[in-house]
This record gives C-alpha cells, sequence and structure tokens, in this order.
C-alpha cells in the first residue's frame, strides 16, 4: 500500500496477508483526492473514514494536511496495522478506534469536515449507509460526505447529493450538507 501524495507521499508499507479488506486502488483514490483538493481545502480539517479497512484512505487525509483523523474498523487485525504505520509514521493526528461503524454512527455526537465511508459491498446492510450518516449528529453545515460504493447502487434521490464519479468498477457518490436547519424544514 502506498501514500500517494503529501507530506507522507510515496511512503509504501507492506499489507500483512491476513487482512481482507478490498482497499480503494491507488487510481481510485488518486482521482477522488484530485477531486476534493480541487474543491475544498483539506488543510486543518478534520476527517473520519468508516470501514477503514487498511486505513489507505485515512493516511491520505492525514498526509494531505487534515488537523485530526479518526478512523473506524471492525477487524481487529486491520486496526492494529493501521496503527502499527502511524506508529512508524510518528504522528498523533490519526485516531484509530476498533469497533462496529453503524453503533460508531449511532453514538457520535462530535462534527466532522469529510466522512468517508467504504463499506463491504457484499454488507447486507450497505444501501443504509448513506442514509444513516447523512441522518446522524456527526454533519455540521459543509461536510463532505463520499460513499464508495459498487455501480449497482445510485444514491443520487438521497439529500446533499451533489455528484457521482466513476474510477473503473469504483463509484464514489458525493454529498455535501448545506444548511441543515432549512434543508430539514424542507422536508417537513
Amino acid at each position: 500500500m502506498r501514500i500517494i501524495r503529501g507530506k507522507y507521499g510515496r511512503r509504501r508499507f507492506d499489507v500483512p496477508r491476513n487482512i481482507t479488506a478490498r482497499p480503494t486502488t491507488d487510481f481510485a483514490r488518486e482521482n477522488i483526492f484530485n477531486v476534493l483538493e480541487n474543491s475544498y481545502d483539506l488543510e486543518g480539517k478534520t476527517a473520519l473514514d468508516l470501514f477503514a479497512g487498511t486505513g489507505a484512505i485515512s493516511l491520505e487525509f492525514l498526509s494531505r494536511g487534515c488537523r485530526s483523523v479518526t478512523c473506524v474498523e471492525m477487524a481487529a487485525n486491520q486496526a492494529n496495522f493501521i496503527r502499527s504505520v502511524v506508529a512508524r509514521l510518528n504522528d498523533e493526528n490519526l485516531k484509530v478506534i476498533r469497533g462496529d461503524v453503524f453503533r460508531f454512527v449511532a453514538s457520535c455526537k462530535e462534527k466532522f469536515d469529510f466522512i468517508f465511508a467504504d463499506p463491504p459491498y457484499n454488507h447486507p446492510d450497505f444501501g443504509k449507509v448513506p442514509g444513516l450518516i447523512l441522518g446522524s449528529d456527526m454533519l455540521k453545515e459543509g461536510t463532505v460526505v463520499i460513499i464508495e460504493h459498487s455501480k449497482a447502487y445510485d444514491f443520487s434521490d438521497l439529500p446533499y447529493f451533489r455528484e457521482h464519479r466513476s474510477y473503473g468498477s469504483v463509484n464514489f457518490s458525493i454529498f455535501v450538507v448545506e444548511k441543515k436547519a432549512e434543508a430539514e424544514a424542507e422536508e417537513n
């Protein structure tokens, strides 16, 4: 696994064979971060990476200037791998939470500037993930939510949908939270 750009750009880490995550391809990761950096300022922002897997997305956010990155991963071997990479980088701005993403989303009150979610494509509740995030207390005006998914999903009818991007077999739906109070008033 490599970090593509930023202060840790070009750093490589060997992913153990017991990691079962499907990491976002370098091609897709580079392109989605180009979109993000061309549209939003990552410097000094906060980011959340749900279903973190190898931590590649978390590390890109950290490398590109986010002041605080939180990642949530249930698998112990994957969470431990991310912790080992963070220790090797000697960077205390990435916090690893080993736990269930659904419980985390339901209970988290912290607000984030960026929320990235890459659930396993075969997860039985995959289709519910965007709605759970968009209905959570983790959003504030301007929060950017990125959902990685297969072409089998179309989330364009959800609130705050901004755009869809496709890079090979990897798809991203991007949402930008506008004034929450106004959007909620429109729904009622």
